[in-house]
Parts: C-alpha cells; sequence; structure tokens
C-alpha cells in the first residue's frame, strides 16, 4: 500500500478476470500434457496387462463362491495351464534374446581381422586349392567354418577364441561332428602355427566337414 493506504492500481485484479479456457483450450491442454515422454515411459506393457488379467482370473477362480462350484481336480487343471502359458510367455518375451538381425561385428577372428562372410572365405579357399595352394586353402576353409557358424548363431565364442575352442563349441550343437571338428582344428593350427605345410587330403577333409555342417540342423541347443 502507499502513504494513503490505497492499493497500487498494478495490484488490483478480480477473480471475474481469472481466464477459464473453453473445451477445446482445455483439451488441447490436456493433450500436450499427456504426450509428455513421461507418461509413455509409465505405460504397462501388454505382457504387465496380462498378467495382470491372469491374476484376476485366479483370484476369482479361487474365490469361496466358485471354489464350491468348481471340482478340486478342475481346478489343478486350470492352474496347471495357466502356469505353462506363464512360463511359455517368459521364455519367449521374458528374456532378452539377441536376434538373429543384428549379430555381432564382424572382426577379430581366430587371430587375425577379418570380416569376410563365410560364404567369400569359402570361395577364396576354392581358388587357393584350385592353385594347389593347399596351406592358404586349409587357413581360409577353418575360417570359413568358424564364420559360418557365427552366421548361423550356433556359437558364441569369447574374444580371442582359438581353433579348439570354437571346434569344441560347434562340437557341442554337432554331437556326430566332433572328432571331425577337432581334426579339422588341428589342420588349422599345424599350418597356422607350426608351419606344417597343408596337404590336398587335409583340404578335403575341411571342405567334406564344412559341407555337411551346412547341411545338418543342430542336434543340440547353443550356450
Amino acid at each position: 500500500m502507499d502513504g494513503t493506504g490505497q492499493r497500487p492500481a498494478a495490484m488490483t485484479w478480480r477473480f471475474d478476470e481469472v481466464f477459464v479456457p473453453d473445451g477445446d483450450e482445455a483439451r488441447r491442454w490436456a493433450e500436450e500434457e499427456l504426450s509428455n515422454p513421461r507418461y509413455a515411459d509409465a505405460k504397462p506393457t501388454w505382457f504387465d496387462l496380462f498378467a495382470r488379467d491372469v491374476m484376476r482370473f485366479l483370484a476369482d477362480l479361487f474365490s469361496a463362491d466358485n471354489g464350491a462350484n468348481v471340482g478340486p481336480t478342475a481346478l489343478i487343471i486350470v492352474t496347471v495351464l495357466i502356469a505353462a502359458a506363464l512360463v511359455t510367455a517368459l521364455i519367449l518375451w521374458g528374456r532378452p534374446r539377441r536376434s538373429r538381425a543384428v549379430r555381432r561385428a564382424p572382426g577379430t577372428l581366430l587371430g587375425a581381422e577379418d570380416d569376410r562372410s563365410a560364404a567369400r572365405l569359402r570361395a577364396e579357399a576354392e581358388r587357393s586349392a584350385r592353385q594347389s595352394d593347399w596351406d592358404t586353402a586349409v587357413v581360409l576353409r577353418y575360417r570359413a567354418i568358424a564364420r559360418s557358424l557365427l552366421e548361423r548363431d550356433l556359437i558364441d565364442p569369447a574374444p580371442g577364441a582359438t581353433a579348439q575352442s570354437i571346434a569344441r563349441s560347434a562340437g557341442a550343437v554337432f554331437g556326430e561332428e566332433a572328432e571331425a571338428l577337432r581334426r579339422a582344428a588341428a589342420s588349422f593350427d599345424d599350418v597356422r602355427y607350426l608351419r606344417h605345410p597343408a596337404t590336398a587330403e587335409d583340404y578335403r577333409h575341411l571342405a567334406a566337414t564344412d559341407d555337411r555342417l551346412r547341411a545338418r540342423r543342430p542336434e543340440g541347443v547353443p550356450a
């Protein structure tokens, strides 16, 4: 207030001057507020809604009224079926799984930077074999085997995995090929690290193993 006891004009206001939005304006304000990302983040997923409905159904099913009308055997059967459905849903959607469309970025493979596909490695191995360059052919063909297993998402080797460790991982998936895979890995190591010359027979064995693996379906479940 000033010295005369009067309220300054700038501070005078009336309740009837408060802005009250009309219906369209209020709807627009509400839509803008609800478009905030925090509301979308808090929205339950379809699995949350499904689990909630199942729990409600079970609560109603085992209530005193329904329990008297439905026999104990029927209740057990229904419970088992629902539990099986929930377990199946958790296995399929409840845990993260690496998409087969998004695979490990190509990089170091068997001690060398190599981002070539299995098909390209295979073709280059065949070219070396036609030139009787068995050392190169054996190394490339085993790399083709390893890359093919990676592309099929059948193995997940640790960084720096050796030829033998890859053979063991693949042998767990293709049990009947375990011995052939060990022999193929030994041929790779002999040439790559021990500098033993490869033979045409070594390459033919590798090529035959590669061809069989490509045609086979996994016998085990990849780890």
